[in-house]
């Protein structure tokens, strides 16, 4: 091991980090990996958001999914028939991107009852305010919306256009009560399956000289397209400065780096310093790498 790659595995030992593991990629390479766990998949949290929004420019480039239509239009009708009239008709204005960029406020941080869909549309929301507002609530809507342009189960339709291709085998996805991806969490991923869809975005798409997703689409998704406090987001990304990540609540990241060629994934079990070992992880992408 390098003094270099030593340095960075101190930091995180002498912080007491609970990391399972970390893999570096840069220019075309894996250029470091160290587990300190066994390493299989661990729960990733809402890194799964990264995936749907994967799965939401798949459907957009085959033209059966527009970002900019209402989101309602993807939705079964019985469904919206049953919401309060008034929540109803203001619903049925918002586009498929407010969600993506989480700017739809009100909404419970979960979906839950006997039937989350229903729960969702019941939620008395303003849906004026246009603040980024995060929820796990919009990335399932939006996993719904999109199952439903596939026409059929959005896990299958990513195992065979993104696992398979990545490499990914048997990806374990989460549903609701009526079998609907949920979307927003619930994934488990080794560090390295994390590390691969980061390196099709890297890669604006392409990933084996294959192309798997259009360059527009990558573009869009890891732009900055809403503010807030800490950072920024563009759909289903976190955008900051010079790099971009997926990214679960408990330390599960992958932070890419387009100018440098670079990727840093690592899993890890920390819900009270997770933010820490970020600013650790970015400093030394910035400062040595």
């Amino acid at each position: 091991m390098s003094d270099l790659f030593s340095y960075f595995i101190e930091e995180i030992e002498t912080n007491n980090f609970k990391v399972h593991g970390i893999e570096i990629f840069q220019n075309n390479d894996i250029i470091f990996r160290h587990m300190w766990n066994d390493d299989i998949r661990y729960p990733v949290y809402s890194a799964t958001k990264s995936f749907t929004a994967t799965a939401v420019g798949m459907a957009v480039d085959d033209g059966i999914f527009s970002i900019e239509a209402p989101l309602s239009e993807y939705l079964e009708k019985r469904y919206l028939q049953d919401m309060p009239a008034h929540l109803m008709e203001n619903f049925c204005k918002l586009p498929v991107s407010r969600f993506l960029k989480m700017s739809v406020s009100g909404y419970p941080f979960r979906p839950y009852g006997d039937d989350w869909l229903k729960t969702v549309l019941d939620t008395d929301t303003d849906f004026s305010k246009t603040d980024f507002y995060y929820t796990n609530v919009s990335a399932y809507l939006v996993g719904i919306a999109c199952e439903n342009a596939v026409g059929g189960n959005l896990p299958e339709y990513l195992n065979s256009r993104l696992s398979e291709p990545l490499g990914i085998e048997n990806i374990v996805f989460q549903s609701d009560p009526q079998g609907r991806f949920y979307g927003a969490t619930g994934m488990y991923l080794a560090v390295h399956e994390l590390s691969l869809l980061g390196r099709l975005y890297l890669q604006k798409g392409i990933f084996n000289n294959k192309r798997i997703l259009s360059e527009k689409w990558v573009n869009e998704a890891t732009t900055l397209q809403i503010e807030n406090s800490s950072s920024g987001y563009g759909y289903f990304f976190w955008k900051n400065g010079n790099h971009f990540s997926i990214s679960g609540k408990w330390g599960q990241k992958c932070l890419i780096y387009p100018e440098k060629n670079l990727i840093i994934t690592y899993l890890g079990d920390m819900p009270d310093n997770a933010g820490k070992l970020q600013s650790v992880t970015e400093s030394f992408a910035e400062n040595y790498l």
